[in-house]
């Protein structure tokens, strides 16, 4: 009887860890920034945010979330709650080749993700930043000690987030 017991806490140990790594960001990964944020999978599938076009950069960045930060975007929900994710996609922009007026996504530049887990990234405000060029992680201390401060400057009163929904 004791046996069937550790069973099944056992199970159900190994249950609520998968739910709670597939919940997190966690789950089945693809390259890691050393700050431990990984490109999740799937992400090109997420729904569209916003976009925006830098101009000191010139960059048009399209914003990704996945359901969790969707949602909160949608409902007007801050802070934001642990699981969300948005993904930023950078390229450089061109000028349309048949359509001299229009600016469209030419050369992708980076993939950057921040992800909301309040205790693993407490120190930052509950977000963890990742950046990707070509797929692979990029940045060393020094850039990952950037992200925080700005988003603290500039987003303090959006959970850190500048990105604002588009409807």
């Amino acid at each position: 009887m004791k046996k069937k017991g550790k069973i099944v806490t056992a199970v159900a140990g190994i249950f609520l860890f998968l739910t709670s790594a597939t919940l997190f960001g966690g789950g089945k990964k693809g390259p890691t920034a050393i700050t431990g944020v990984a490109i999740p999978e799937g992400y090109r599938s997420w729904k569209v945010v916003s976009a925006s076009h830098r101009t000191d950069k010139g960059e048009i960045r399209l914003i990704l979330a996945n359901d969790v930060a969707y949602e909160a975007f949608q409902k007007k929900t801050l802070p934001f709650p642990d699981g969300s994710i948005l993904a930023k996609l950078a390229y450089k922009a061109e000028k349309h080749p048949a359509w001299e007026a229009a600016l469209v996504p030419g050369k992708p530049m980076r993939q950057e993700f921040m992800v909301k887990d309040s205790k693993r990234f407490s120190k930052t405000g509950g977000w963890g930043f990742g950046r990707f060029v070509d797929g692979k992680p990029v940045g060393d201390e020094k850039l990952y000690a950037s992200c925080f401060p700005c988003h603290e400057s500039g987003a303090a009163d959006q959970d850190y987030v500048f990105t604002r929904f588009s409807p």
